[in-house]
């Protein structure tokens, strides 16, 4: 849903930019519409974090601003789902949320924000950010165009993909968490079958075959370019235990860690 633009209180650098605001709670809404039309933006609007990363897809705005406590799906989840998809990974987003907490503002920044207001915002402190946010997007439009990442050229753009690369980045963050599967579903704005679904079609393995690779893959690594110790390695890619992870190494490439660091 757009909203028609109102005769702007004074021309500048938002003039004219397609802002699509995702919120849950109406008064917000309204406040946030009433004020950037003033400053002659086109404005859109969404419900919760499925509706926005719809809307996102098909209106392509310059900026997003969001919340992060929705319901259906929450800001964080869309925001991971917004910077997996290759048609909408560039769109600056900024959450604008009564979620106020220092980790509440990391897990956003860390989902791909560029940006954290929290509420009751500052009208100005708003036009400020956008106006930043703005900026730079237009001046990240010609790098994008000249060097997109490698996955983003072969073309991918389905669900599947976008569902995939979302949780391949948590996955990646956190090799010393097992997190269950409907947890990394539910960060995804997805349920367990469809996340498993997504991997075997693009993968070919299910997220936890995928995990323990990616597992294999850094502890190989570890071994080869650092003095850590066996155990330490063990815990920085999520076994509890030093004999539990030997055996899995041992499994996977035919020898004990410590017969390869040899």
């Amino acid at each position: 849903m757009m909203l028609n633009t109102l005769p702007p209180a004074v021309a500048g650098p938002l003039l004219g930019q397609r802002i699509l605001i995702v919120d849950d709670v109406e008064e917000d809404r309204i406040l946030l519409t009433d004020f950037l039309l003033r400053q002659g933006c086109r404005l859109y609007v969404a419900k919760d974090g499925q509706d926005g990363y719809r809307k996102a897809q098909s209106v392509q705005p310059d900026l997003i601003l969001m919340d992060i406590r929705m319901p259906v799906c929450d800001g964080i989840a869309a925001c991971r789902l917004l910077k997996a998809n290759p048609g909408t990974y560039a769109i600056p987003l900024i959450f604008l949320s009564a979620a106020a907490s220092t980790e509440e503002k990391i897990a956003g920044l860390a989902a791909g924000a560029v940006d954290y207001v929290t509420k009751p915002f500052d009208f100005e402190e708003v036009r400020l950010r956008l106006c930043v946010h703005v900026k730079s997007n237009a001046q990240g439009r010609s790098q994008q165009e000249a060097g997109e990442p490698e996955w983003l050229q072969n073309g991918a753009s389905t669900l599947d993909v976008v569902l995939f690369q979302a949780t391949r980045r948590l996955l990646l963050e956190a090799l010393d968490q097992t997190l269950g599967l409907n947890e990394l579903a539910a960060a995804v704005g997805t349920n367990a079958r469809r996340l498993n679904a997504a991997f075997k079609h693009c993968a070919g393995v299910t997220v936890f075959d995928f995990l323990r690779e990616e597992r294999m893959k850094e502890a190989r690594r570890m071994l080869s370019e650092t003095a850590l110790e066996i155990g330490a390695i063990a815990h920085e890619v999520g076994y509890g235990s030093a004999a539990n992870f030997s055996t899995a190494f041992r499994e996977r490439f035919g020898m004990p860690p410590s017969q390869f660091r040899r």
